[in-house]
């Protein structure tokens, strides 16, 4: 009786088992990717709008504060868009005769309100409150990109649970002085009294001990003759951490301090956001 199957068999019935082993698991790893690439998450994509606001422009080179126009993003879950009169209180004095700005004068003529097409949308069995974040020193970039710096806005980051469960189990990294929330170019220094009076919230003790272990012995050795105010003394641990850290390094431990400050839970439960 002739033989069946050849030898080669055994080799094309291995590749088949492994194929339908790990097939499965390639084609999950694959959607899974799909999922969180740009492509999907349009991160990164700018955002058709009825007119061409750029955030560059207003945000950055004319430095017109966040809250000119988000104006309900402290006190409110929703950030809030600006109204056609917001926007006239200037355009109604410059670019009066801009094409460009044509949807706006019919808005404010007719009294319609302009559509803008949301950029950054949370499924609806997520709660999402922007007043939290930022009465807990929560910066608009963090979530939002480097605004700033879009000529057109456009997605800064996926929102996806894993990305925020991440900032929640460990936000210190990313929690900075309430008063330089929206203040886009802030970085923590021996010159800002916001971040030499987190360090001042300290213990006398723990300051000292701080500064030692930063080498800076003499220094916490001279406060006491001296006699320097809790302020200064805080402003020379600031000068010297600075110039012996990395800025990272120097925001995670300011951060670290102001956690503990504003009171923020890094134990996230799943009712926090699903409601």
């Amino acid at each position: 009786m002739a033989q069946l199957f050849k030898p080669g068999a055994n080799t094309i019935a291995k590749l088949s088992l492994m194929m339908a082993v790990t097939g499965p698991l390639v084609i999950g790893l694959g959607i899974a990717a799909v999922s969180r690439s740009p492509y999907n998450t349009k991160v990164g994509t700018p955002k058709n709008q009825p007119i061409p606001f750029s955030h560059q422009h207003h945000a950055w080179e004319l430095g017109i504060d966040c809250r000119y126009c988000h104006t309900s993003v402290e006190k409110s879950s929703y950030a809030g868009i600006p109204p056609t009169e917001t926007c006239m209180s200037c355009h109604s004095q410059i670019w009066t005769n801009s094409p460009l700005l044509e949807p706006l004068r019919q808005s404010y003529e007719t009294n319609t309100p302009l559509k803008w097409n949301l950029v950054n949308r949370v499924p609806e069995f997520v709660y999402f409150n922007h007043s939290i974040h930022i009465s807990r020193g929560i910066n608009c970039n963090t979530c939002h990109g480097a605004v700033q710096e879009m000529n057109i806005t456009e997605k800064g980051n996926s929102f996806q649970m894993a990305w925020c469960l991440q900032c929640h189990r460990d936000p210190t990294d990313r929690i900075r002085p309430r008063d330089q929330v929206t203040n886009l170019d802030w970085k923590p220094s021996a010159n800002d009294p916001s971040t030499v009076a987190a360090f001042a919230s300290l213990p006398d003790a723990e300051l000292r001990d701080r500064m030692n272990k930063l080498g800076g012995s003499g220094v916490a050795e001279s406060w006491k003759n001296t006699q320097k105010t809790k302020a200064e003394q805080a402003k020379d641990y600031v000068a010297l951490l600075l110039e012996k850290k990395s800025l990272g390094s120097v925001k995670r431990e300011l951060g670290e301090i102001l956690v503990k400050q504003y009171h923020v839970n890094p134990n996230t439960d799943c009712i926090t956001c699903h409601r």
